[in-house]
């Protein structure tokens, strides 16, 4: 089976508005049955400095997510934002999943960078979302920003049956560390034969890339730091494979899970 993945990057901005005409202009150019993904924050905005959740209009942002998920079902394609939203007095750090058949889905950011430590609530669940799309169903896992230091969540996914695992990110400011995050991009990928698609803020010092790898390792195509655009990468699901994961020495080190992995349908 083949899939074709729309990769996006723009600044994202603590305007919601503005962030959803940024992610219109590339839902324009998608075509029916694609999977389309855009950075951590990419609704809400996101920052190091967590004031910026004071200003968020959380009704605002609800129309937002309800607008996306019409967006999703009309143009029949899997699509994946990021936003901090309340629910239950609680902040979370979130991607959404919005489904051509109109289901929607969540993943909550499990471990959170130190600042969010405090203000955010941690996910306490690492699920796999099984997205029916017109050639087939398509199983994926989702990691936010500095979770790709955290393998063990990666190869959790992967063992539950994720053929691509989705990076959603805003890492800026930090480009002596660019190399560091593509290379723990590149290991996640090929120690799990996964496809890793990785979606960043825009800023010309992106701590990383936004890229597609294949499972091999292979760097398939990387966008330039700077630039608000998008790519599109065919992505040949055959390739994914349990080859390394069914070699580990599972009588020595094994990953259990101390509580059901759920998919979290909303």
């Amino acid at each position: 089976m083949n899939l074709t993945a729309v990769v996006a990057q723009f600044l994202v901005s603590f305007s919601i508005q503005q962030n959803l005409i940024s992610i219109q202009n590339v839902l324009k150019e998608t075509q029916p049955g694609e999977l389309v993904i855009f950075p951590e924050g990419s609704v809400s905005g996101y920052s190091d400095d967590l004031a910026f959740l004071d200003e968020i209009d959380l009704c605002e942002l609800e129309t937002a997510l309800d607008h996306l998920k019409t967006e999703a079902r009309c143009r029949k394609i899997s699509l994946w934002v990021g936003a901090c939203y309340q629910k239950d007095g609680h902040w979370f750090n979130a991607a959404w999943g919005f489904n051509p058949d109109g289901q929607s889905y969540v993943y909550h950011k499990i471990n959170l960078a130190t600042h969010e430590r405090g203000t955010f609530t941690a996910g306490t669940d690492l699920p796999v979302f099984k997205i029916n799309m017109p050639n087939g169903v398509v199983t994926l896992g989702v990691q936010l920003c500095r979770e790709l230091r955290f393998p063990e969540q990666w190869g959790w996914l992967a063992r539950n049956g994720a053929q691509v695992i989705l990076h959603l990110n805003n890492a800026i400011g930090k480009l002596h560390e660019r190399t560091i995050w593509q290379s723990h991009l590149v290991s996640r990928a090929a120690e799990t034969q996964r496809f890793v698609i990785s979606a960043n803020n825009v800023a010309s010092e992106q701590t990383s890339p936004t890229v597609a790898i294949a499972p091999n390792g292979q760097v398939l195509s990387e966008l330039p730091s700077d630039q608000p655009t998008f790519m599109r990468v065919n992505l040949d699901l055959s390739q994914v494979s349990n080859w390394y994961l069914n070699q580990c020495r599972t009588d020595i080190v094994e990953i259990c899970a101390t509580r059901r992995m759920t998919n979290a349908n909303l």
